[in-house]
């Protein structure tokens, strides 16, 4: 393992994100969101193949041999904690492992809008992170969990798959419970949450119906749910909520999703000028206007809802984009790249804002 642990190594002082591993093939490395091929070192399958046997935990050997396929939390010590899935390709092992940095870093440093510490500070709800995988979704949550950690007084139980970032009590109490390890699955541990008497329940990601209802009868109790969801705004996600669902329930669960919502703030990562990425941030409140959109089945209107609902502490992507280039923290082309309607926000630069947004939603 000497030489596998040297080429993580290797990959946390040169700053990579992610180190990607597979037979007869250089390793690789992504820097500053690129992938580097690693000179030197070519890994047979004899080698991956012992790597696996030693790092795979026991309780993920089951499931690595059932499904050809497991994720799990690798520490190295002196080296730093890696999110791992290890997988089959062609039938032979291979690894993609993200590093995931100890120090958990502040709403500050990761350029977050005070509306998220505002949202950590809420007593119930469900506040779900949204985005497409590297957005930096479970960063976000790990940054509001140390947010409540260090402030207030609660007892925080999370359920994750695998544990990423690990916390130590400060104000607050937290238990980390890892999927397979601590707890059969998702359903299992959400089934149990609440006899362990919580008051914050963070869920790494909402996959079905059953663990999203569970969330829903936690905030409807009184208890703050943090999650996160793959989905690519803010808007669209209220309707990837409800497609968990059978065609029949989601009439009632839409109701119930108006009162239990907190917010959903969806996240795009941005190359900044000085370096580094930084957030652009599309968030939805569930504002007394977007509660009744999804009361009355006009989800089509809640995109309209976030435009103009600034007031709220609401914006979208194009106007996230748009402030960060005011300020000089991304450039126009970048925000163009990564705009929702790049031609309106093209427009927005030039001086000229239009907006059906209040006469629609009127």
């Amino acid at each position: 393992m000497e030489t596998f642990h040297q080429i993580l190594k290797t990959a946390v002082d040169a700053q990579a994100s992610d180190v990607h591993v597979k037979t007869n093939a250089p390793v690789i490395y992504r820097i500053h969101r690129k992938l580097v091929t690693v000179d030197g070192f070519v890994p047979s399958v004899e080698w991956l193949n012992g790597v696996v046997a030693k790092m795979v935990p026991p309780h993920a050997r089951k499931r690595l041999d059932d499904d050809g396929e497991v994720d799990f939390s690798y520490y190295v010590p002196g080296i730093g904690r890696f999110r791992t899935n290890v997988f089959t390709q062609r039938g032979e092992y291979a690894l993609a492992m993200r590093y995931v940095k100890m120090q958990i870093p502040a709403f500050e440093e990761l350029g977050l809008l005070p509306q998220i510490k505002d949202l950590a500070d809420s007593h119930r709800g469900i506040v779900l992170i949204a985005g497409t995988t590297g957005s930096g979704k479970s960063t976000t949550l790990a940054a509001m969990i140390d947010h409540i950690n260090s402030t207030s007084k609660r007892h925080i139980v999370t359920l994750e798959d695998p544990i990423e970032y690990v916390f130590e009590d400060k104000q607050s109490v937290i238990e980390q419970r890892e999927v397979g390890l601590d707890t059969q699955s998702f359903t299992n541990g959400l089934k149990y949450v609440l006899r362990q008497d919580p008051d914050v329940i963070m869920v790494g990601e909402m996959r079905d119906a059953t663990s999203f209802a569970a969330a829903m009868s936690a905030a409807d109790t009184g208890h703050l749910v943090l999650s996160t969801l793959h989905t690519t705004n803010s808007a669209s996600s209220v309707t990837r909520i409800l497609d968990f669902f059978k065609a029949d329930e989601r009439e009632q669960v839409r109701r119930q999703l108006a009162t239990t919502l907190q917010a959903v703030v969806c996240q795009r990562m941005v190359p900044r000028i000085a370096g580094g990425v930084i957030p652009a941030l599309e968030i939805l409140i569930n504002s007394p206007t977007v509660r009744k959109l999804i009361e009355e089945n006009r989800l089509d209107k809640l995109a309209v809802a976030i435009e103009t609902g600034s007031e709220e502490g609401m914006q979208n992507f194009n106007q996230a984009l748009y402030e960060l280039v005011k300020q000089k923290v991304i450039t126009k082309d970048e925000a163009l790249a990564r705009a929702t309607n790049a031609q309106a926000l093209e427009m927005n630069f030039k001086g000229i804002f239009l907006s059906e947004g209040k006469r629609i939603l009127g």
